[in-house]
């Protein structure tokens, strides 16, 4: 059986994944193909690759599957809340929920499009439930025969949390929390008062967060209610989804975006992550007691906020806690993909993931004509790895493109920068020089599998750069550029078998030093999604600090 998955709402992080017969073959966000962040249009360039990797046409797929209902749904419960004054009903936010059921209407959810690209499948495309194609994606990745499995969202076309359990391949559904009672919503409508894109630049509040002290209260706003959360979306859903006038009547003025980060942002960042880690404690506290299960698993982009994630993990309520590294709305796509496996009664292929390299890969054919065409200078590498430890032992900054890209937002290795964790400078020196971005954002550690009870107090096994931890004390001024301000990290643990490259490049830069730990961040430039291909690279190489780039066999140096 072959089955599309793709992701289309209009709305952010389009996406398209490919399975055959349950196992996952390849998968891609539009915005890497594409280069526009984000990209909301109908993955056509991911569809595209989807087929070309499995080398079959449109026609020969069983299942298109899209993770989202029809729009109608959507829409009325748009109406239904606006209605009831759940959230509030301006003019323009009601003209636009009107001509977003429009457009997908039009196009009959992204169809049409596909029809037009790529001609008919077998089966005319079918429409899953946004957290059900979230739950799928947690739990079918999960390798657990029994779990709870807890979708946190900005939004579905209702929901905002759903439970389900998971057992023996089959889900059942408990309960869902619907728009816009909405964790996703706050911590949003509150990044965007904060000075931040919403629903894309929650990381920067999370980062900035740790240099906050406690003092704001925010309980008016988002309110832990038993076993569950109340979030008072009137205060702050405003004109045109802006922040509401409530904020600023009781936190101040709104922040300017690209303005100075005064004592008070800071403060307020570590209020709202505290509310919402608070929140999703309480959420997974009560998954377990509803369930049974001390198996969680979670999806839906609040999943993503690894500082949670990392104190849930600790906790005490759970045995196992696995997240799906692609949480958000692109790895939707993967759940929608295997949703057809639930029919007439039927079983998911559940699977233990070990690793997200699902997307593109780069030949070395393709690198040298990408080098060729441009007319630069490289080396060929007998070994990569060793070469490429030499220099980050000596200093030097370096961008790596190995194998098949990501998927999800996190650089595990394939598209990667990378840097010398002992020095207490780099973190200062790659956000200035290299990804031009903010001076607290903090930098992951990628460390050899077996070396992390070493260096972690916790998330011994992180293979997904999703969880944090606490950096021993002794270790903090070994890897002073990987430890944040309140002595955590977001660790990426590495094992030999699943990228034995990457593990042998940590190999060899800790038998220089003997520190086993790299620093690694995307490769991309501030506001530019990661990059794919060897021009990508090239390009962005050449527009940053960095000093050198091994690509595949081939060595770069400015």
């Amino acid at each position: 059986m072959i089955s599309l998955g793709i992701n289309y709402s209009q709305m952010h992080d389009s996406a398209a994944c490919i399975a055959r017969d349950g196992e996952m073959l390849f998968a891609v966000a539009e915005e890497r193909l594409s280069r526009a962040k984000h990209d909301a249009r109908f993955p056509l360039l991911a569809v595209g690759a989807c087929l070309d990797f499995a080398g079959v046409r449109a026609s020969e797929v069983d299942f298109v599957c899209q993770s989202w209902p029809p729009p109608r749904a959507g829409l009325l419960h748009d109406l239904r809340c606006y209605a009831t004054g759940q959230q509030p009903a301006d003019g323009r936010a009601l003209l636009n929920s009107m001509r977003h059921f429009a457009s997908m209407w039009h196009q009959r959810s992204g169809e049409n499009s596909f029809r037009a690209a790529f001609g008919p499948a077998k089966t005319p495309m079918r429409f899953v439930d946004h957290h059900l194609a979230h739950a799928v994606s947690a739990y079918a990745f999960s390798g657990c025969d029994e779990a709870a499995i807890l979708i946190l969202d900005g939004r579905g076309a209702w929901e905002a949390t759903s439970l389900w359990r998971g057992r023996g391949g089959r889900l059942e559904h408990v309960w869902t929390i619907p728009w816009p009672n909405s964790l996703g919503l706050f911590y949003a409508q509150l990044t965007q008062y904060l000075g931040f894109v919403p629903y894309s630049d929650e990381w920067k509040v999370m980062g900035l967060a740790p240099y906050g002290e406690p003092g704001i209260d925010l309980s008016e706003f988002l309110t832990l209610d038993g076993d569950s959360y109340r979030v008072a979306a009137r205060l702050l859903i405003g004109k045109d989804s802006q922040p509401c006038a409530a904020l600023e009547s009781r936190l101040g003025p709104r922040r300017v975006p690209e303005s100075e980060i005064e004592a008070r942002h800071k403060n307020l960042a570590f209020a709202v992550q505290d509310a919402c880690e608070q929140a999703m404690l309480r959420l997974a506290k009560a998954a377990v007691a509803k369930t049974g299960c001390r198996n969680l698993c979670l999806a839906g982009g609040v999943a993503l906020n690894s500082k949670a994630n990392g104190k849930i993990l600790t906790s005490g309520f759970v045995d196992r806690l696995f997240i799906q590294p692609a949480a958000g709305d692109d790895g939707a796509c993967l759940g929608a993909a295997l949703a057809p496996y639930l029919d007439a009664g039927g079983k998911l292929p559940v699977r233990k993931m070990r690793h997200a390299y699902l997307g593109p890969e780069c030949s070395d054919g393709e690198i040298e004509k990408a080098l060729g065409t441009y007319k630069i200078r490289h080396a060929r590498l007998d070994d990569p790895a060793r070469t490429a430890a030499e220099m980050l032992a000596a200093g030097k900054i370096l961008g790596w493109v190995q194998g098949r890209m990501e998927f999800g937002p996190r650089a595990l290795g394939s598209r990667s920068i990378l840097a010398d964790p002992r020095d207490p400078e780099m973190n200062a020196k790659v956000n200035n020089a290299v990804k031009f971005r903010e001076w607290w954002r903090p930098f992951a550690p990628s460390l050899l599998a077996e070396a992390a009870g070493e260096y972690l107090e916790s998330a011994n096994d992180s293979p997904f750069m999703i969880l944090t931890a606490q950096v021993r004390p002794e270790k903090r001024g070994v890897i002073p550029a990987v430890t944040h301000v309140d002595g955590s990290a977001r660790p990426q643990t590495v094992e030999r078998e699943v990228n034995p490259l990457y593990w042998r490049l940590l190999h060899e830069f800790g038998g220089r030093t003997g520190v086993p730990v790299i620093m690694n961040t995307s490769f991309n430039l501030r506001g530019e999604p990661i990059v794919c291909t060897p021009t990508d690279a090239i390009r962005t190489f050449f527009s940053s600090g960095m000093d050198a780039l091994v690509i595949g066999s081939y060595l770069v140096e400015k």
